[in-house]
Order: C-alpha cells, then structure tokens, then sequence
C-alpha cells in the first residue's frame, strides 16, 4: 500500500519535500477542505518499535498457544498432545483466569509508565518479565521435570507473562503513536507535485493498521510452536518462546538511542479524582463539579479549573466506549481455548488442533492493507466513518463469527462416530468425521471483526486521552478484557459438550444485544469525527 512506504528517517528528521512543516502550513491545511487527505510515511523510530512489538507477540503466543493441549490433555495423548490432564473445562478456566489476571495488571503499569519510569523504561520492564516467564515454562516443560514441577511452573509462568503483557498493553500503544512526532494537519506536495494535506489522524490509524497486521505476521510464531509441540515435546515450543522474548529485550536496548521517549507528566490522577468524587455527591453530574456550581451552591471554589473537569468528562466518555468491549473480548477469547478444543474433535488431516488458529492471523495480515487501502480511499473522497460506526460494524461480524462457530458446532454433533461425545465412544479416542477445515470461516469472519474493532479501539483510546494519562486509557481498555475474561470463566462450566450448540449460540446472541446497546447509548456520537 503507497501510504505505507517507510521512511528510513527519525522522528524529527525533514519531511518527504525536504523541508520541515511550519505553523503556517498547519493552518493553511486547516482551513483548506478542498485538498485530498493522507498519512504520513512511517518513520525509522516506528518500525524499530514495530519490530519489538512484533519479537513480543511470537513469544507471547508461542508460549501461550500450547497451554489449552497442556493442560486439558493427558502425558499420553498423542493426537492432540498434552502434559498435566486437568481436561477441557478446567483448562478453559485457568486460560480466562489468566485473561483476567493479565488485563487487571495493565493498571498499576499504567501509573508507574506515566507518574514515574515513563513508557519506554516501564516496556522494558515488561519485557524482561515475559523473558523470565518463558524461561520457566521452558524448564518445568522438560520431561524429566514436568510431572513434579509442571503445574507450579505453569503458574509461575502465567504469574510473569500476565504482568508483562499487563505493562505491554499500557504502555506499547501509546509509546508506539508517540514515535510520530508531526503537526495534527500540514500542507505538503507529493512527488508528482500534488497538494495535499497531511493528516495526523490518518497516519494514527496507518499506524495501528500496520501494527496489527505486524502482530498478526508474530502470530504465525504458533506455526513452528505447535510443529515443536507435535514433533518434538512442549519444551522445544517453549524454547522459541524464550529465544524471541530475550530478542525483544536485547533489541530494544540497542536501539533506545533513535527512540522518541516522552518524560512522565504531571500526576493528574489525583485533581482527576477529586473532578469524580465532587461529581459523585452531586449525583454523579460533572457539570456540578465546575466553578459556578460549587461556587453558588458551597460557596468553595474547587483546586481545578472548568476546562479540567471537561477533559475528566471527556475521559470518562472514552472509559464507557472501551468499556463495551467486554462482550467482544469474551467472543474473541473463544479462538484462544474453546475453538482449539473444537478443532481436537474434528479430523485434524495431521495439522495440530491449536495451530487452526493461526488462519485468522493470517487472515488479519492480509486485511490490514485491504482496509488501509479502504480508509484511504475513503479520506481522498472526503468520506467520514465514525468510531462508533466502525465498532457497530465490528460487533456485528463479531455475532457472525460466534454463530458460525455454533453452526460448525452442530455439524461435529451430527456427525459419527461419537456424534455429540467426540473422542469418547471407541477406544483410541477418534474424532468425528468432519473436516477441521469446516472452522476456517469462523476465523475469517472474527479477523475481520477484530482488525476493524481492535484497531478502531487503540487509535479511540490514543486520541481521546489526556497525554499524562494515555497509559491510564489504554489499561483502562484492558479493563473490558478483564471483564470478557470474568464472563468466559463465569460460563466455562457450560463449555463441555454436549451443550456447546447453546454456548455459542448464546454468546451470539449476547454479542448482537451488545451491538444494539452500544448503538442506543452512542448513536449521537456516529455523526462524529472517525478518529
């Protein structure tokens, strides 16, 4: 895609004219309508932490994709393998407790990148935590040391790379968009001599585009991690898990140096709490927190100003839009656990169950230009598509996905020989006989619904966020997770068959509710700017 060209340039270096942007150029690009809209090339600073985001992904999964066939299966299970045998709703309990652990923990990250280390020192962190954890999941996988030490190891492992994920997800996102170092509009003459004005949003979401088609490619790491797990034991994909987190570490020290590092503002958390405690006695109406109204009615006039309490009520806005992520975040988690155990009751034709999966990043990795090539196409022709529009619209492919895998769901259960008790009613544990390639539009459909709706949330988060607390947002997002997560272990008890038609059916059916709710409460703010 054009507007992807990378730039092998910093930050602050000059433009592709050869000159930098003035402030007359802004506001002439501000008040010029009639010029078509871009992104701005990539710079060298955001591919380098492109490549660390990537390097953390391939671990993150290749440490991770294993552990439903880890734990649900049996030391002798050979088709699918496995290490502990707790079985499927027990290993489907542990991956969303997991989910929830590692998607609370974004928040205290979130105040330590943005009141004291700042984002690039608090990733490093991270960082090192997801190594550590992968280095002990590597060791306790060893055959001669799983069945002593294998359940502790796995907890230890969860323990470390649910905080490192935790600090990842607070703090890569907004330290990845702060790479992009340019006015929010600029006027500026292309190659062939055209005008056009550059915009910052869409460069916002060219970055985040890129970025989730480069975590997608890193997801591919579940290819040669479920190969090893097959092949070779669970420790051989556990070592590639290590080998790319400790990458990731080194790399992102040696090259700090280009590296745009935005110092910790201010701490506005606690005039932020003051604006919600003021506002909460009043009825929960920030409106009643600002000057006039304390003023008349208390006769005190308040440690902050009328246009905090308006950034606070901003804010707020955001948290409630993330916040409706909960139930796609529940959807989505199915690839991760019980659409792996689906594909372990279907005829695998040698592929391993927990490597289907990866046909949704790949999927991903092929959208990502399409809809760039869209969006771009939209912004030449002055065509604007809301946030909220562009959310309806991934939770409604979202439902598509859920149902979909009802459907596939339907087909294992009137299918023989076990019909709806796949691998129970002869010896050996067969399958039923349905292809497991039968499951590949489920994950069409759901990588649609994410590259659209995860996409749409990060650069929503970026955007709408004080810059003091932009860490604070994004973990605020992965507070939905935490919640989806709670939902998937609350319902876990349901996912075991023969009742898996109805789980799914009513986690679609919960995914459409969820799209007409989002609609009803934000259906004023579609009119709005699709940033």
């Amino acid at each position: 895609m054009a507007d992807a060209m990378i730039a092998a340039t910093s930050a602050d270096e000059t433009s592709s004219n050869g000159s930098k942007a003035t402030t007359q150029q802004s506001i002439e690009a501000m008040h010029n309508d009639d010029l078509p809209r871009r992104a701005d090339r990539l710079t060298l600073p955001i591919v380098l932490v492109l490549v660390v985001g990537g390097l953390e992904r391939a671990a993150f999964y290749a440490v991770s994709t294993p552990w439903q066939n880890y734990m649900q299966n049996h030391a002798d299970s050979r088709s699918p393998p496995g290490a502990l045998g707790l079985g499927q709703s027990t290993a489907t309990a542990v991956s969303n407790a997991y989910m929830v652990f590692s998607s609370l923990t974004p928040v205290p990250f979130a105040i330590v990148a943005d009141l004291w280390l700042g984002r690039y020192h608090t990733l490093l962190l991270s960082l090192s935590l997801i190594a550590v954890g992968c280095a002990v999941q590597l060791v306790s996988s060893i055959p001669a040391f799983v069945q002593s030490v294998g359940l502790p190891g796995l907890g230890v492992t969860m323990i470390l790379t649910g905080l490192g994920t935790g600090g990842i997800k607070a703090t890569f996102p907004p330290f990845l968009a702060e790479q992009h170092q340019s006015e929010e509009l600029r006027c500026a003459q292309q190659a062939n001599r055209e005008e056009v004005v550059i915009d910052s949003r869409l460069t916002l979401q060219l970055i985040y585009n890129v970025y989730y088609a480069v975590i997608n490619l890193a997801c591919l790491s579940v290819v040669p991690s479920t190969l090893l797990e097959k092949e070779r034991d669970f420790w051989a994909a556990y070592t590639l898990a290590t080998v790319c987190s400790s990458v990731a570490v080194v790399f992102l020290i040696g090259v700090s140096f280009r590296l745009v590092k935005v110092t910790p503002g201010e701490n506005i958390l606690v005039p932020a709490a003051r604006v919600l405690s003021c506002a909460i006695q009043n009825g929960f109406n920030l409106e009643k927190a600002k000057s006039p109204y304390q003023l008349a009615r208390h006769k005190k006039t308040p440690l902050y100003n009328d246009s905090f309490v308006d950034e606070v009520k901003a804010t707020v806005h955001t948290c409630r839009v993330l916040l409706s992520f909960a139930i796609f975040y529940l959807c989505a988690n199915q690839m991760n656990n019980n659409l792996v155990s689906q594909a372990g009751q279907m005829e695998l034709s040698g592929v391993p169950n927990d490597m289907i999966p990866v046909f949704a990043s790949i999927a991903c990795v092929l959208l990502a230009p399409v809809l760039q090539v869209i969006w771009s196409f939209l912004a030449r022709h002055k065509i604007t598509l809301s946030a909220i529009s562009l959310i309806e619209v991934s939770f409604v492919l979202c439902a598509v996905a859920i149902a979909l895998a009802a459907m596939t769901q339907h087909l294992i259960y009137t299918s023989p020989p076990c019909y709806d008790r796949p691998r129970t009613c002869e010896p050996g544990g067969k399958p039923n006989y349905i292809s497991v390639w039968v499951q590949i539009p489920t994950y069409l459909v759901a990588a649609l619904a994410e590259a659209i709706g995860f996409v749409t949330a990060s650069e929503y988060a970026y955007l709408h966020s004080p810059e003091n607390a932009r860490s604070m947002i994004q973990a605020f997002s992965q507070l939905a997770a935490a919640l989806g997560s709670m939902l998937g272990l609350a319902t876990s008890p349901a996912a075991q068959d023969p009742w898996l038609v109805f789980y799914y059916a009513a986690l679609a059916g919960g995914m459409v509710l969820a799209a007409v709710i989002f609609w009803w409460f934000f259906r004023k703010d579609r009119q709005g700017n699709a940033a």
